[in-house]
């Protein structure tokens, strides 16, 4: 299963507007992933709710994981979005 490692960009962390753009943009891979703090258990990123409670702050790194066809890409793209401040002014 692939995954990718990733520190959390955004200065409110996984809260709120961030959390959800990424549960949208997970949801959207039609893939299941999950994300984990470092040294966390893994959760299903689809949910908003089990994303917020993991309580994930600004540069906290998380390791997110994916399975099936186009599970790279997905990482890839999903890296991608949590690398970057969707707070700033």
């Amino acid at each position: 299963m692939p995954s990718r490692n990733v520190k959390v960009a955004s200065r409110v962390g996984l809260h709120a507007r961030p959390a959800s753009l990424f549960v949208q943009a997970v949801t959207a891979t039609g893939l299941p992933v999950t994300i984990a703090k470092t040294g966390g258990d893994p959760v299903d990123a689809r949910s908003i709710l089990m994303v917020m409670g993991l309580g994930v702050a600004s540069e906290d790194e998380v390791t997110l994981s994916a399975e099936g066809d186009g599970a790279d890409d997905a990482l890839d793209q999903l890296v991608g979005l949590l690398a970057i401040d969707h707070d700033a002014p």
